[in-house]
């Protein structure tokens, strides 16, 4: 009985020490006392609240928001939107709640959010730019587009960026208030089909009915070429050194090769001039030197 009771005074008194360690006041914010169980239990229920909001996110994203009819990166936004506000709100219950008096961190929550203003202003121009977007969607997932250098194809829209894709397979992280504050190129806007308007000079011996002609051909042989709207080609004017036409053509398959399509004409054209011996010109200078004799 006695080993019992010395047995169990031991173990109170290192529950005692414990406790009292638990509790020893390390610093003070204002009136607030705080200690290594403040800061254990700060940090256990701040994981706690990142644990519940993750699963709150996904439960309204894979469960609720996805039986509507909603987009899914509006969808997506939407989630974001409540865990971050959960975050938020958990916070500041979670610092009341281990006894620290927000009144004390009024001071430093107004230097640091001076300074964090600052900071995040281009955070919120992207944020309120990717609502914009989402809302009256002037781009969406699919577009073909070019804004600044970058041309590709859209392949996500979130809150803060959008991912385009070029065409060597490389994903550029456009922020969503170049979208809003610079000029855009959709270039399937309303439909993927597009015109493409090819350049061609010919020698001023070459009948231009021959050279639309053959044009119209390379055009109607090209399996990529849209039947309607149907090509035309455009006599643009009289060079320099050459008849300048254009070959207009419409294509849905290579909106996103322009490169491709162009090629692919330049080199029937170069073909189908060549077996009719349709003359390409260069550029010619005639030069006259003159001697200055006393």
């Amino acid at each position: 009985m006695d080993y019992f009771n010395d047995f169990l005074s031991r173990v109170l008194n290192v529950i005692s020490e414990f406790l009292f360690i638990f509790n020893r006041t390390l610093f003070k914010i204002g009136d607030s006392e705080v200690s290594i169980g403040t800061i254990v239990i700060f940090f256990a229920s701040f994981y706690l609240l990142i644990v519940v909001s993750k699963n709150v996110r996904l439960l309204l994203l894979n469960k609720i928001l996805a039986r509507s009819k909603l987009k899914k990166s509006f969808r997506e936004s939407i989630a974001n939107g409540v865990r971050i506000t959960m975050m938020l709100i958990g916070t500041i219950i979670i610092i009341q709640a281990v006894g620290i008096d927000l009144s004390a961190l009024s001071l430093l929550a107004g230097a640091l959010g001076v300074g964090i203003g600052f900071g995040f202003q281009k955070v919120t121009d992207n944020l309120i730019s990717g609502l914009t977007i989402l809302v009256e969607e002037p781009i969406k997932v699919g577009d073909r587009v070019e804004v600044g250098e970058v041309s590709g194809d859209i392949v996500n829209i979130s809150l803060r960026s959008t991912t385009i894709v070029t065409n060597d397979n490389i994903s550029i992280i456009v922020p969503n208030s170049e979208f809003i504050s610079s000029q855009v190129i959709n270039w399937s806007h309303n439909n993927r089909i597009i015109r493409f308007r090819i350049p061609v000079g010919v020698s001023y011996e070459e009948d231009p009915e021959i050279v639309k002609k053959l044009l119209m051909e390379v055009a109607d042989e090209n399996p990529n070429v849209q039947k309607e709207p149907k090509p035309r080609v455009f006599f643009e004017k009289f060079g320099d050194s050459s008849l300048d036409f254009k070959l207009g053509i419409w294509t849905s398959s290579h909106t996103d090769k322009p490169e491709f399509i162009r090629s692919e004409i330049n080199y029937a054209i170069f073909k189908k001039f060549k077996e009719n011996n349709i003359k390409i010109p260069f550029p010619q200078r005639d030069v006259h030197i003159k001697s200055k004799t006393d």
